[in-house]
């Protein structure tokens, strides 16, 4: 993407999306508004959309909606699992037909895609003032889909870990829900659930204290806390590792399979499930189906802010994370096709539509308040869902996205499982492993 081709694209899609907005500022967008005539009014637009099988329906909603003002364009959808259709790009590039000119993405995905030069540069402020609902579009997933100066995708859904509870469980182990539980504080460790072995989860935990894992400065220059020696750990950090090594040692001595990496999900499952010592366990939304199942069906089950655990005193946090909807670069210098993606883009993120996309893909927009979902037809359960969600996601830090992150994963992993083997006696020998592997990693870079 040569940057005298993106300013001029800038300068064309400026002129046109100005001919095509009504009224602009935080009005949302409405389907059938009577937009102003620009060439693609009028032009024979192609364009593909990608979308899973269970959101077709509702695409086709969104593409007839575009269709209002664009009537003489043709928007074709193709059916494939957002990760095949990655998998696709990842395995060609921009120029392959099978690749659809408008495509979801995980916004774990932006560096990758943006170093492929596979996405157009989108004028993502202008399009979040006339969708509305935004007070600091930057400060949420819209600021992590931006790479330097560029937007390249906008926002899709916002996605955060939350807590899902086993009532009939918690009364049977006299647990009282009603107040955040504390894991140390857990006389049994299966009573809370937290596969921390795996840093998806386990930042819930390093992120309640401020622990970076792997962070930058303001120079740029990559470092992680726990390099530094456990003396060097500002108190509140040495808690919450503390509070890891003994909730490790502690399922180690009731011998579980938590921290077992092949038998571990198993584990959480089984424990989770009406009858059973567990009652509260990290999930995200994706995962309620599964873990009401679980939970009698749903008729035990209770959902919760991610805040509802507390380690070393310190609600858990996760991650600002989500998803967000890409232009395939191959089309970035067609003004006319452009303006009909935008125009797709900002239908099917439609707030007035935000109840049915929930329905269609289980995705909750960041601009539409909890309120909206709350007095619609959806189920308690989904309802209670999204507003978890919200909440959580509102207390979260964004999700670091540079390519070197991918390097915490396995570090982290193998240093908190070694402890299985090494039978660490204190919290400061524990931490000597994680030292040790996040030592290791730092050399990388």
């Amino acid at each position: 993407m040569k940057r005298n081709l993106r300013v001029l694209l800038a300068l064309t899609l400026v002129l046109a999306l100005a001919l095509a907005a009504c009224g602009g500022g935080n009005k949302p967008a409405q389907s059938g508004e009577k937009e102003a005539s620009t060439e693609a009014n009028t032009e024979a637009v192609t364009l593909s959309v990608q979308a899973e099988e269970a959101w077709v329906e509702y695409y086709n909603g969104a593409i007839e909606r575009v269709k209002e003002a664009y009537p003489n364009a043709e928007i074709k959808v193709k059916t494939v699992g957002s990760f095949d259709h990655l998998d696709t790009l990842d395995a060609t590039d921009a120029s392959n037909p099978d690749v659809a000119d408008v495509f979801a993405l995980p916004a774990d995905r932006i560096y990758s895609l943006a170093a492929k030069e596979v996405l157009a540069s989108l004028d993502s402020k202008a399009m979040s003032g006339r969708i509305g609902g935004w007070s600091d579009f930057d400060a949420g997933i819209g600021g992590n889909l931006k790479v330097g100066k560029d937007y390249l995708a906008f926002p899709f859904n916002i996605e955060t870990l939350i807590n899902f509870a086993n009532k009939a469980n918690a009364q049977a182990n006299n647990i009282d829900l009603s107040k955040p539980l504390e894991i140390k504080d857990m006389k049994d460790p299966a009573s809370v659930l937290l596969p921390m072995f795996d840093a998806w989860y386990g930042v819930a935990l390093t992120n309640a204290a401020g622990i970076e894992l792997l962070g930058k400065d303001a120079d740029g220059k990559l470092f992680s806390d726990l390099t530094k020696e456990w003396a060097e750990l500002e108190p509140e950090k040495q808690a919450v590792i503390n509070a890891i090594y003994e909730y490790w040692k502690s399922n180690n001595e009731a011998n579980t399979a938590l921290f077992d990496n092949d038998a571990g999900w198993g584990y959480v499952d089984d424990t989770f499930r009406t009858g059973g010592k567990g009652v509260m366990r990290l999930g995200g939304p994706w995962d309620t189906n599964s873990i009401s199942e679980q939970a009698g069906n749903g008729e035990d089950m209770e959902i919760y802010p991610i805040t509802q655990i507390t380690v070393a005193g310190k609600p858990l946090i996760h991650w600002q994370g989500g998803w967000g909807l890409g232009i395939n670069s191959r089309i970035e210098a067609d003004a006319a096709k452009m303006e009909v993606a935008v125009k797709l883009i900002e239908e099917i993120v439609n707030p007035a539509h935000a109840v049915e996309l929930f329905k269609a893909t289980g995705k909750i927009l960041e601009n539409v308040p909890t309120d909206v979902y709350a007095n619609s037809d959806l189920s308690e359960t989904d309802k209670k869902v999204i507003a978890a969600v919200i909440e959580s996601y509102q207390k979260a830090p964004k999700r670091p996205l540079f390519t070197e992150w991918g390097k915490v994963w396995d570090t982290w992993k193998n240093a908190v499982l070694s402890w299985n083997s090494v039978k660490p006696a204190t919290v400061e020998d524990a931490y000597k492993e994680l030292k040790a592997s996040f030592d290791s990693m730092m050399t990388n870079f």
